[in-house]
């Protein structure tokens, strides 16, 4: 039986589990605040210098997930990228993350790689043994100079607070390489969308059962018209912000043009305190297949996100969770309505992980109407 199914949001998790639902058979509506789609991945030309510009920011797919990259560049061609980032710090310039020549330059040396290791177990702090934040676990990782070069001002200008009140588990594992490998990740697939992503979101969303209203905002009260609704909005927001808002950061951009070339990288970062601005990104070059004389750019600076802002990293720190279970606790109770992707769920979700959540839900809903299960709030545990 055909069901009708309502995705809130055009971003990934709306369109890829639309699509699936849609070759299923099924009658899928697509809406967006917005006036386009693509969400916080939208791409587009630049009319002067036809640069493909990242909005929101960035966006660069890395993966290890077979299945994903496949559906990715089922719907456009995926080009070479390798994100090479660097830093600019107390006058100098170096690459990240932080890796041999790093260390070398950093320090005037000409270490090996067992001697850089040496080196920095020496110049760690070791009296440190079990961290309680975040720049314990720097110091203890990389010792005091290389933190306060290369993380400390970047941390509390990325999130406005002390890092000494976020959580050690922010540096899961030692933040550095010891060989000269300058790639930023280190996964299997990587790669940026040749015509960029809403050119491929859009042709997610090219099926015969789906339609796309833009400038469409929703609330709970049109639910009832459908058979199931995928919520991909904040999810403080369906519920009205009646336990209050959870806590994001938001970031700001200050756009500038140049005539050539005016860093000779696609990010650099500002580890400086002083520096008002975290990054400034050139965004020609994240299509190095093309060739461009002018330049776009933005630096970008991060603040605390207010209501009318753009919500991009989730706090989640310990009142933003026990907010968040207060939601969550209100979404299980409702019916039909399933919460997804970055902010339907308060997590930070890379692209990737986007993709897969939202092909996993798709098939989960599906299955669920030929057992005749209830679909949950949540496919994923947000907690």
């Amino acid at each position: 039986m055909t069901k009708k199914c309502l995705m809130v949001g055009a971003g990934l998790s709306g369109a890829v589990t639309g699509r699936m639902l849609a070759e299923a058979g099924h009658a899928v509506t697509v809406v967006d605040s917005r006036s386009h789609i693509a969400g916080n991945c939208h791409t587009e030309r630049d009319a002067d210098t036809q640069v493909m510009v990242h909005i929101y920011g960035p966006h660069i797919f890395h993966t290890d997930d077979a299945e994903v990259w496949d559906y990715v560049n089922r719907f456009e061609r995926f080009m070479p990228y390798m994100n090479r980032v660097k830093t600019t710090s107390r006058g100098a310039v170096y690459s990240l993350p932080v890796n041999l020549h790093t260390i070398n330059q950093f320090f005037g040396q000409t270490l090996r790689p067992d001697e850089a290791r040496s080196f920095l177990e020496n110049v760690a702090d070791t009296s440190i043994t079990e961290p309680a934040n975040f720049e314990e676990q720097a110091l203890r990782f990389v010792g005091r100079d290389l933190y306060e070069a290369f993380f400390k001002g970047y941390t509390l200008k990325q999130w406005g607070c002390d890092p000494t009140e976020l959580p050690a588990s922010i540096l899961k594992r030692l933040p550095v390489r010891f060989n000269y490998d300058d790639n930023y990740f280190f996964h299997k697939f990587q790669g940026m969308p040749e015509n960029g992503y809403t050119a491929m979101i859009g042709r997610i969303l090219d099926h015969p059962g789906i339609t796309v209203h833009l400038d469409t905002p929703v609330t709970r009260a049109v639910a009832a018209d459908y058979d199931h609704v995928f919520y991909s909005g904040p999810i403080d927001g369906w519920f009205g912000y009646q336990l209050g808002r959870l806590g994001y950061r938001t970031l700001d951009f200050e756009r500038f043009s140049y005539q050539g070339d005016y860093q000779g990288c696609a990010v650099m970062n500002y580890g400086d305190v002083d520096v008002p601005w975290t990054r400034i990104t050139e965004h020609k070059h994240f299509s190095p297949w093309e060739t461009h004389e002018g330049s776009v750019l933005y630096r970008e600076f991060s603040r605390g996100c207010e209501p009318d802002d753009i919500p991009y990293y989730p706090i989640r720190q310990v009142a933003e969770k026990s907010m968040l279970a207060e939601y969550v606790a209100l979404a299980k109770a409702e019916t039909n309505v399933t919460f997804v992707g970055r902010l339907g769920t308060y997590r930070y979700l890379d692209m990737d992980v986007t993709i897969r959540e939202a092909l996993d839900c798709g098939r989960m809903w599906l299955a669920a109407q030929e057992t005749g299960a209830a679909m949950p709030a949540f496919a994923v545990n947000p907690l």
